[in-house]
């Protein structure tokens, strides 16, 4: 039997951020969302990508023979390094592994669930004297949900505690599956209104929250996850909507509270290195104050509440 493969982008070990304690974080290449403040735009589409630091390359032209894809060009005139338009990559790293300044760098990697497991399993010790376990981010990781179903079973067979990031934008059928192998889902509201939401991710929010009402109602362990952008989503009304959505879950023991993630710009320079436009002007960061503000506007109605800062 041919066995299910993911394609990744990332391993993270030792994250403490997603999950309770120590955690292993496998990342999915692909995503339906565009939010504007993407950290991880490597992970959007599913196929290979080409980083590319401009500011390292010695325009050498070692990557062109080797690409099988026809993916870089020297140009003849100003002998600098360039892509050729309409190329794709193919994921053979070949470029990666000739140029002599690491200017190159492929994002997207076929692994199979047994070659994931064995990697997970590297830190059980830690998993066990934390409470951790491992959790599947992206990306969106029901962009490939057998592969995803199949990695969270093989956890679970395994002793090993799983969480999953999500947007919630994906089948019903695809969540009810995953939900039987997943011990927790940190599950993100950008924003209440629809049309707002689609004006800033690029999709409605409906199936959004059809899938987080059947996760809550159905007793399988939720951890709200907000994205806070200053003029975006930080006003008293829009925290109220989402309030006034969770309150008939507050007292369900499967509820595990809100944590708001302040946007950063960790992710920016990664726009430059896909030859992408950021897509946020100026800078929706939130203040103390704000996220003191905030803080306190959702723990007067008694939701437990936590700021992520990474």
């Amino acid at each position: 039997m041919i066995e299910r493969k993911a394609r990744i982008f990332n391993i993270q070990k030792y994250n403490m951020y997603d999950g309770p304690g120590v955690r292993t974080l496998v990342f999915f290449k692909g995503c339906p969302l565009r939010c504007k403040w993407c950290s991880n735009p490597e992970g959007q589409l599913r196929q290979y990508q080409v980083l590319y630091k401009k500011d390292s390359c010695i325009h050498c032209g070692a990557c062109v023979p080797v690409c099988p894809a026809g993916v870089h060009r020297i140009s003849e005139s100003k002998l600098l390094h360039g892509f050729v338009e309409g190329a794709e990559c193919i994921g053979c790293r070949k470029c990666e592994e000739v140029c002599p300044s690491s200017a190159l760098a492929v994002v997207g990697e076929q692994k199979s669930i047994s070659e994931l497991l064995d990697i997970i399993e590297e830190d059980r010790p830690f998993y066990e004297t934390s409470g951790g376990g491992v959790t599947l981010g992206g990306g969106e990781v029901m962009m490939q949900p057998e592969a995803a179903v199949n990695l969270l079973m093989a956890c679970k067979q395994h002793g090993i505690h799983t969480a999953m990031e999500t947007c919630g934008y994906a089948k019903a059928e695809a969540y009810q599956q995953a939900a039987q192998y997943t011990d927790l889902f940190l599950y993100d509201i950008k924003h209440m209104d629809s049309d707002r939401h689609y004006e800033l991710t690029g999709v409605r929010n409906e199936l959004i929250l059809s899938n987080l009402t059947w996760l809550l109602e159905n007793k399988h362990n939720v951890k709200i996850r907000v994205p806070l952008l200053k003029g975006a989503n930080d006003s008293e009304e829009e925290l109220r909507l989402m309030i006034d959505f969770l309150k008939p879950y507050q007292d369900y023991k499967n509820f595990k509270g809100i944590d708001l993630l302040p946007y950063h710009k960790m992710g920016v320079g990664k726009y430059s290195q896909l030859r992408w436009e950021y897509p946020i002007e100026g800078d929706p960061a939130l203040s103390d104050a704000d996220l003191a503000r905030i803080e306190a506007c959702i723990s007067k109605y008694d939701f437990p509440v936590s700021v992520i800062r990474h």
